[in-house]
């Protein structure tokens, strides 16, 4: 017999048909479908949201070889609370996901441990040194459906350019981490007041715009696609903005994070506020809010970089960069973005399923009969305490805060994967 139920009487957003009304919802057999049977079982989701299931494109899962800060398995039950449905992981493990036989390995993990739909990454460079082509024909091969640096960027041009010239090649996506190194040797945050009052480095927003201008340089005149990842500076947004404006294939990102912290967070030294890039001033927020709404930045991302206390538990200048986002990616962006009416829901969900799926390429990112059953059902009026989780890091600057707009349940392939108790 076939598995089937209807999600009845919710608001239904699915923003690759334009469609935003109060209906139901069909499933059968992991699908979604035009009708079903009589005898499906029915899911009343009256005062609800059901829309297509989240994407992140950008993402730690630290397996293998950081398992003490997260693991596959603990990072999509997290992403499965935050109604991710499909992630990007990034090559950042160790080893590096630079060869087959590590692809190959993570691959086999994922397929063991997920509870979610995992896409893998493969690395620019041999090591993310910035030195040495990844073989990116054998990584293909293993199933990467992009290549990138993250946690890194490559600093020669010559070696950017080739490495966006033979991604074309094998029809990948290359995402870049905006960083030059220079201007950033001793950065801990952003530079400005707060830096210079708590005698922390500064990273200037310079370090950002540069890479970023000439990544854009470097597709445009190569005739190739690039990804922007974490935009943080206003004037990066204003060059990615005059980049498709000349038809350059430049996407580009933000985070829930640089939508929400400002510098003058860091006050207290608290190193749950350290990440990288920095977070900024409210005109980097509000240029960051302002490419969301016209389209200069494509989505958003979470980088969950979860990791342990012990780490994160030190001075400043020695704690590593990065935060958790899975579970807590909706609420923040639905408060930011939404309540202050910024944008619409409809237009929120798109920047978090529909376009990182178009994107990637993937099957994801719409609720259209024939496509597999992935979904998430929102209340976006519940508030919580974030003060529980299912990653094995707890590094978050809205642990124990309270929040708005919650996952109520996730859905794989027709199959519940997480449900609000």
């Amino acid at each position: 017999m076939k598995k089937e139920f209807i999600i009845k009487n919710a608001r239904v957003i699915d923003p690759s048909r334009k469609i935003d009304s109060k209906g139901d919802l069909f499933v059968s057999d992991g699908v979604f479908a035009e009708k079903v049977s009589k005898a499906a079982k029915i899911i009343d989701a009256g005062g609800l949201v059901v829309a297509p299931g989240f994407v992140d494109m950008h993402a730690h899962l630290r397996e293998p070889g950081q398992t003490n800060k997260e693991c596959v398995e603990s990072a999509s039950m997290a992403a499965a609370a935050g109604g991710f449905t499909s992630v990007l992981a990034m090559p950042n493990t160790s080893p590096a996901a630079d060869s087959p036989s590590t692809v190959r390995l993570i691959r086999d993990i994922i397929a063991q441990k997920s509870k979610i739909k995992i896409y893998q990454s493969g690395c620019i460079t041999v090591g993310r040194a910035g030195e040495r082509l990844a073989p990116y024909g054998s990584l293909k091969n293993q199933g990467i459906i992009a290549i990138t640096d993250d946690g890194s960027c490559v600093q020669s041009c010559e070696i950017m350019r080739n490495a966006l010239v033979y991604a074309k090649m094998f029809g990948l996506l290359v995402l870049d981490h905006c960083q030059e190194y220079t201007l950033t040797a001793s950065g801990q945050m952003h530079e400005g007041e707060t830096s210079l009052r708590l005698g922390l480095g500064g990273w200037p927003r310079s370090a950002e715009d540069i890479i970023v201008s000439r990544d854009i340089i470097l597709a445009h005149y190569a005739k190739c696609r690039i990804h922007l990842q974490h935009i943080s500076s206003a004037l990066s947004v204003d060059i990615i903005r005059q980049g498709k404006l000349r038809g350059t294939a430049v996407s580009a990102e933000a985070t829930p994070h640089h939508l929400a912290l400002l510098d003058s967070m860091v006050g207290n030294y608290d190193t749950n506020y350290k990440m990288c890039p920095p977070v900024r001033t409210q005109s980097d927020i509000d240029a960051l809010i302002g490419g969301l709404a016209d389209g200069t930045i494509d989505v958003i991302a979470t980088d969950h970089a979860p990791h342990s206390a012990t780490e994160k538990d030190s001075e400043f200048d020695k704690a590593p960069f990065g935060i958790t986002g899975f579970e807590t990616a909706f609420s923040v962006c639905h408060e930011v973005l939404v309540k202050s009416g910024a944008l619409k829901l409809s237009k929120l969900i798109s920047l978090m399923s529909t376009r990182p799926a178009e994107l990637l390429g993937i099957e994801a990112g719409s609720l259209k009969p024939g496509t597999p059953a992935d979904f998430v059902i929102l209340n976006p009026k519940e508030k919580y305490v974030y003060n529980k989780t299912f990653s094995r890091s707890t590094n978050s600057p809205w642990w124990g805060k309270s929040l708005c707009g919650t996952v109520v349940a996730t859905y794989v392939n027709g199959k519940s994967v997480f449900e609000r108790k």
